[in-house]
Order: structure tokens, then C-alpha cells, then sequence
């Protein structure tokens, strides 16, 4: 296995990333990062596309009043896919608009990881998000080659502490992304309202719609749903629940 070695952004900050080859060398990467477990892990997958400016400004302040400060007071990890855009740029600048110190930790495609100062790998490349503290870059060319190493490594860091989901809008990776930590025994928390594929689950599971995939997922008896209309203290609390709900 590779070493880890130091990224620096733009911005000025810095974080450790490592390339990862194989499923038996996960958790001696995580050690070479300073990632050590176990501790809850927030596991945060989905988009922000095709959300109205009422609903972008209410996902973003999702993040800064509850995702954010959640992860902080259970001093607890974040994992997401780690690139500039949708969701994982919410996440990475919340954790430094609230200056929190949890470790954030991106997951992506070694052909799809645009590093700083170095151009992009293909044309479908993303550049990292600044803000995240640590990048493990896995085998894959194609968006959702890193579905199933999310999960993985939020079982590694989590182990025998509480770990969810919290799905937020979304395209077609997100469908991967649920099964896969599903497959983990994961809990899945849907944003209601926040549109797409967190809207599709969100409707069938209050039955008034059918969709075999959301169907297949919800059979799991894993998945709930929270309106991103909620008021941020029932928000937080509702989330916070479902980490210890089946502890």
C-alpha cells in the first residue's frame, strides 16, 4: 500500500490522502491518517440540484445549524465523496464556518480526484472540496466506483459505535450509495423535501407513490424520513435519535 502524503488547496489548508488499492488495507490507511476509531460516523450522501433558492438556503443552513454541530458534539467522524460540489462543499464549508475540529473525510474515484495544482484527470474529473481534513482516493473511473468504499469505511471508523446515514436530495449514485450502506446495516435518514431521490424514498414511504428501488430499500426497515421543513432543534434531535435508535 501506498503512503499517505499532504494535499494544500488554495485556501491555504492543508489534509492527508492516501490511495487505496484493496479492501484489506483499509484499516491500516485509516491509522496512517490519524483516523482512529471508533467513534459515531455521520455518513452524508446526495446533491443539491434542481433545488429552488428557498430550498438551497434551507439545505445549506441544515448543514451549518445541525449536520455540522452534531458531528462536533459527538466528536464523531463525517464521511462523504470529498469532491467541490453539492453537498460536499456544504459540508466542508459548515465545518469551517462553525470551526469545528471533526475529522471530514472524502471518499472518491481515483480517476475522477482532481488534485490541487495538478489538472484533471478526464473530462467527467472533479477537484476536492478545501475544507475536508482527510481524502482517501479509491479504484474507479466512473461516479459510484466509491459507493461501496463510503460504506466500508464508515464501518471501519464506527465499528462497535453508531453510524448513519443522512441523504439529502441526490441523482442515480445516491440509489448505490443507500443500498450500499444499507448492505452495512446502516440507518438512512431522508431529507424530505430537498427534492429528487430523497423525494421519491420520502413519498414512498409515506405510500402515496410507488418506485421498485425505494421500495427495495425501505423493506430494509432502515430507512425513516425527516421534512427539511422541521425546525432545526427537532431536526437535530430526530437525527440524533436515529444514531442510538438500535443501540
Amino acid at each position: 500500500m501506498e503512503q499517505s502524503f499532504q494535499l494544500t488547496f488554495a485556501n491555504g489548508r492543508t489534509a492527508q490522502a492516501i490511495h487505496l488499492h484493496q479492501d484489506a488495507d483499509l484499516p491500516n490507511a485509516l491509522s496512517q491518517l490519524g483516523l482512529e476509531g471508533p467513534s459515531p460516523v455521520l455518513v452524508v450522501v446526495g446533491g443539491a440540484s434542481k433545488l429552488s433558492d428557498a430550498d438551497r438556503r434551507r439545505v445549506q443552513a441544515l448543514f451549518v445549524k445541525v449536520l455540522a454541530p452534531l458531528a462536533e458534539d459527538l466528536k464523531g467522524f463525517v464521511v462523504d465523496g470529498g469532491t467541490d460540489a453539492g453537498i460536499m462543499r456544504l459540508m466542508g464549508e459548515a465545518r469551517s464556518e462553525i470551526n469545528a475540529a471533526f475529522p471530514l473525510i472524502g471518499v472518491a474515484p481515483v480517476g475522477l480526484a482532481t488534485l490541487p495544482n495538478l489538472p484533471p484527470t478526464s473530462a467527467d474529473a472533479s477537484l476536492l472540496e478545501p475544507n475536508h481534513t482527510h481524502f482517501i482516493l479509491v479504484p474507479g473511473s466512473s461516479w459510484g466506483d466509491e459507493s461501496p468504499w463510503i460504506a466500508k469505511v464508515a464501518s471501519t471508523l464506527a465499528d462497535s459505535q453508531p453510524s448513519i446515514v443522512v441523504l439529502i436530495n441526490g441523482g442515480e449514485v445516491t440509489w448505490k450509495d443507500a443500498s450500499q450502506n444499507i448492505q452495512e446495516g446502516r440507518p438512512v435518514v431522508v431529507i424530505a423535501g430537498s427534492g429528487r431521490t430523497a423525494d421519491i424514498l420520502a413519498s414512498v414511504l409515506r405510500g402515496t407513490a410507488t418506485d421498485q428501488r425505494a421500495e427495495d430499500l425501505i423493506s430494509s426497515g432502515l430507512v425513516q424520513a425527516i421534512d427539511l421543513t422541521t425546525d432545526f432543534k427537532t431536526l437535530s434531535r430526530k437525527i440524533k435519535q436515529a444514531f442510538f435508535a438500535r443501540e
